[in-house]
């Protein structure tokens, strides 16, 4: 699991294009670039966007933080659980509790990365509803970027703790579970998909169309029957 995380690492840094997450960093800075031209009663599908990954992101630290106590709980308790003969290998007191350890220190990584989400979405959605400010694009693209980044590093901790979890029956399930999920990651995190460069036409203020609306309709042109038209009245875009 390890080393299959820094052979995605090197993919991301060296070719992002082929993998899941430089496709979607792609589509979220184009995605930023459209919001940030946005008119302000457009404002609000930012930040539905933006508060759905909040929402997800404080869910998941909840139960990350929640599984961590339930953990913290069980390696103080003097019970042995587990310690009968569906555990393989070493069966000490020791040993049992190096493996809670392990996985309480995962589920609290994954909480780290999950508030840290939350938190970056919380300053995008500061930025992007500044309106009619000279704020840079990039600032919001790197809050999005990290908060995405972060989401990604929580559910890498989870998917540890799900290795880790196996651990508690032995070493012989752990690395069949190890093997498994490396190949599930692979298909998972694979992308043959090309990156689409993102061309955006985007619609005037409303009170912009409205007071074009009104100069159409106070001084029609007679020579030109399409403008007379309001069927064939062209709409206003800039790019």
């Amino acid at each position: 699991m390890f080393g299959y995380h820094l052979i995605l690492l090197y993919r991301i840094l060296r070719r992002p294009a082929a993998t899941v997450i430089g496709y979607e960093n792609h589509n979220k800075l184009a995605w930023v670039r459209r919001m940030v031209q946005a008119s302000p009663d457009e404002t609000g599908l930012a930040l539905s966007v933006i508060s759905s990954n909040i929402s997800a992101s404080t869910n998941l630290a909840s139960l990350c933080i929640a599984l961590g106590s339930l953990i913290g709980a069980w390696v103080s308790s003097t019970s042995k659980v587990f310690m009968t003969e569906l555990v393989f290998g070493d069966r000490t007191q020791a040993t049992a509790t190096v493996k809670y350890i392990s996985l309480l220190v995962c589920f609290l990584v994954s909480f780290t990365c999950f508030i840290h989400s939350a938190r970056y979405y919380v300053q995008a959605s500061f930025l992007i509803t500044t309106l009619d400010s000279d704020v840079p694009a990039s600032y919001i693209q790197h809050a999005v970027i990290r908060g995405g980044n972060f989401w990604s590093m929580g559910l890498r901790a989870l998917y540890f703790a799900t290795t880790l979890l196996m651990w508690i029956f032995g070493p012989i399930p752990m690395f069949a579970c190890s093997v498994l999920m490396v190949f599930i990651l692979h298909l998972l995190d694979s992308n043959s998909l090309p990156l689409h460069n993102h061309q955006f036409t985007v619609r005037k203020r409303h009170d912009q169309r409205t007071l074009t609306s009104a100069v159409v309709t106070r001084h029609p042109s007679p020579q030109n029957p399409i403008i007379s038209n309001p069927v064939l009245s062209p709409v206003p875009f800039f790019n």
